[in-house]
């Protein structure tokens, strides 16, 4: 249900969504569109106040999430371009040749090689995504075998996904489903983003019990994540 009320001189737009839940949420998203999550049975009087009352934190976040998305970066598959793996930046060098059926990634000698047989740009980045997939797959299943100790259960199955917001999440069996665009972070904030998911195990939240236990592992998480915020948007192809 799409509900519109004007704040100062500007129109607000929001999809008020009645859930199975226990509390009123209001989320902006990246595209900007606002959701407000309702318990059912809350009357849209009492719903709309709630958001007219947050109304000026909801512009302050479109603002943000505007400001991030001018910040992106788009690449080309040029020789030159850089892409970043592990929080550095590489040269791109594009090598075609005939010869060849399939697309090969790797990095050599601080440049991310790319012999290819097609110029398709669009072919040749699902190649570079493919090889991302399979980089952070094995440096992810690293770090959570040297985290494992920290805790009692046990991480179930690990999947490197497409997330278009999100960097991982935890599911209520532990299985763990990461973005592959965090292969780009520098080491340190992958830490982050492994402990945060796993300390997801036991909390299911985002309590004070839950930022204690990220805490306990890693006491400067707040700087990791910072990282994360702003240079997110940075983290593609």
């Amino acid at each position: 249900m799409k509900i519109v009320f004007k704040h100062i001189n500007e129109d607000i737009n929001f999809n008020l969504i009645y859930k199975k839940r226990k509390t009123l949420s209001i989320q902006v998203k990246l595209n900007g569109e606002i959701d407000v999550l309702s318990p059912f049975g809350v009357e849209k009087k009492f719903i709309l106040d709630k958001v007219k009352s947050n109304a000026s934190w909801i512009i302050r976040k479109q603002n943000e999430i505007n400001s991030i998305q001018n910040k992106k970066v788009k690449r080309s598959i040029v020789s030159g371009q850089a892409f970043m793996y592990l929080g550095r930046n590489y040269s791109l060098e594009v090598v075609y040749n005939n010869d060849i059926s399939s697309i090969d990634v790797k990095l050599f000698r601080g440049k991310l090689i790319v012999n290819t047989y097609t110029s398709d740009e669009v072919i040749i980045k699902k190649a570079l995504e493919l090889w991302y997939r399979k980089k952070a797959l094995i440096k992810i299943k690293e770090k959570i075998d040297y985290y494992q100790s920290y805790f009692e259960h046990e991480v179930g199955n690990i999947k490197v996904k497409e997330q278009k917001k999100r960097w991982a999440s935890c599911t209520f069996k532990n299985d763990i489903l990461f973005n592959w665009r965090c292969i780009m972070a520098p080491s340190d904030v992958i830490n982050y983003i492994v402990v945060h998911e796993m300390c997801h195990m036991k909390h299911k939240n985002h309590s004070k019990d839950y930022w204690k236990s990220v805490y306990s592992i890693l006491p400067d998480y707040e700087l990791r994540h910072k990282w994360l915020k702003e240079n997110g948007i940075k983290l593609d192809l």
